[in-house]
């Protein structure tokens, strides 16, 4: 299991070097969120293994393959989180069932190789992709934290930009730290989220 938290000093700050190479940019937020556009998208690996996180290169990989696959259905991708059992999205789409679609697919292509790999033929990866709506500009940036956040709540680091398959540490670099503590402050996650995790959910 890739597990962040046994990593060296020096293990991490080759695998945040890696990341920060593709630069990938985050584009600012939009001014009004008013329509069915934007939406957290989920997923997790079947009862909540870490098939996701079973290498840092297949984080990598599948990180680089969701946001490239994200590009050809979305509008934008405003953050995302690669955890080792499950992901999380804020997108900006016109077309949900086109971009769900697209993670099915992906979902499958995965699963179909990662089984090859450690040879669990017929084995179930993923479960289920649950989507919400976006419903103002609070819910928005609750959402953010939400998703930046996953790596601390998680425990498998202490800070948002020691994660590097996040889009946080470009959030951070975009708006300043000074912003984004006062974000914070504004839009406490409270219980967002809450049951999220339970295998069953």
């Amino acid at each position: 299991m890739y597990d962040w938290r046994k990593m060296t000093d020096r293990e991490r700050q080759e695998a945040l070097a890696a990341r920060q190479a593709e630069r990938r940019p985050w584009h600012g937020p939009p001014h009004q969120v008013t329509d069915e556009r934007f939406y957290h998208l989920h997923a997790a690996c079947y009862e909540h293994a870490p098939f996701l996180g079973l290498s840092v290169a297949r984080m990598a990989d599948f990180e680089s393959e969701l946001l490239n696959l994200l590009k050809s259905c979305c509008e934008r991708v405003h953050a995302w989180c690669i955890l080792p059992n499950h992901y999380h999205l804020l997108v900006e789409t016109p077309g949900l069932k086109l971009t769900t679609g697209a993670l099915g697919r992906l979902h499958g292509r995965t699963s179909f190789l990662w089984n090859r790999e450690e040879g669990k033929r017929g084995r179930q990866v993923w479960h289920r992709c649950p989507d919400r709506a976006i419903r103002s500009q609070a819910h928005y940036w609750a959402t953010m934290n939400y998703v930046h956040n996953q790596p601390v709540r998680h425990g498998l680091c202490t800070r948002w930009d020691q994660w590097p398959f996040s889009s946080a540490k470009d959030f951070l670099e975009a708006v300043g730290r000074e912003e984004a503590r006062r974000i914070w402050r504004a839009f406490p996650l409270l219980d967002y989220g809450k049951g999220w995790d339970d295998p069953e959910q």
